[in-house]
């Protein structure tokens, strides 16, 4: 099923989702102006393959930019300037059985109008511009359709208060990932992933998808951290 055709079935997980409250992260988000998209350069070999399912992998921004305040790279997101960001879009990312597409071929050109207009969910445009050409172009052949899908699975989406639940004791992974379930009716902690750094603070959470976008279980590697594993939440300075 294309990316184009399982519009129909996003826009039905949206209806039945509960009331969004993914944008309120970045409700003090201002967009900033984009005039250019960084021109974004292969680090792998193109892999043309049959997608199976999906992963929408989101970034806990508070502990990437604990030590990039001051990157003019990261200005948008770390600065402070356009508003303060917990869980950002990382990435929809296509699964192929184990493995995964990326770097197809493709002639959808990403503009600086559709970059800025996903700011206050992925708040970089070279990010932007590297999810287009790695993943999204192995999903349709224009950036604004991979977007628009990014959107309506992120606007369903209920986030739990992290900052209240990182002062709690003895915090594990089995924790940050129930507490995400508990939000979000229709998912279930298996089918919610969790990327520990090697200190055990939270890097990412990555919810899992069948090809009709539908959550799934994890397989072991997308699963990551083992519910009794200790965690950490950055909160910030």
């Amino acid at each position: 099923m294309s990316l184009t055709r399982g519009l129909a079935s996003i826009t039905a997980v949206t209806v039945l989702a509960m009331p969004s409250l993914a944008q309120a992260q970045a409700y003090q988000c201002e967009m900033p102006r984009v005039s250019t998209v960084p021109k974004v350069t292969p680090d792998g070999k193109s892999r043309q393959l049959p997608v199976t399912g999906y992963t929408l992998a989101l970034s806990w921004s508070p502990g990437f930019c604990r030590t990039r305040q001051d990157s003019r790279g990261h200005r948008t997101q770390c600065s402070g300037e356009n508003g303060n960001f917990g869980l950002i879009v990382h990435g929809l990312w296509p699964e192929s059985r184990g493995s995964w597409p990326q770097w197809c071929p493709t002639r959808g050109a990403l503009t600086p109008a559709e970059a800025r207009r996903n700011m206050c969910m992925m708040p970089s445009t070279r990010l932007i511009a590297r999810q287009w050409a790695k993943h999204g172009s192995c999903m349709t052949k224009r950036p604004d359709t991979y977007f628009k899908v990014t959107r309506i699975l992120w606007d369903s989406l209920r986030i739990p208060d992290y900052d209240r639940i990182s002062r709690e004791d003895g915090l594990t992974a089995g924790r940050i990932r129930k507490a995400f379930a508990d939000a979000n009716g229709g998912w279930s902690a298996s089918q919610i992933g969790l990327k520990l750094n090697r200190s055990g603070w939270l890097e990412e959470i990555r919810l899992c998808y069948n090809k009709r976008f539908r959550p799934t279980r994890c397989d072991a590697k997308r699963f990551g951290a083992r519910d009794g594993v200790r965690a950490k939440i950055w909160r910030g300075l």
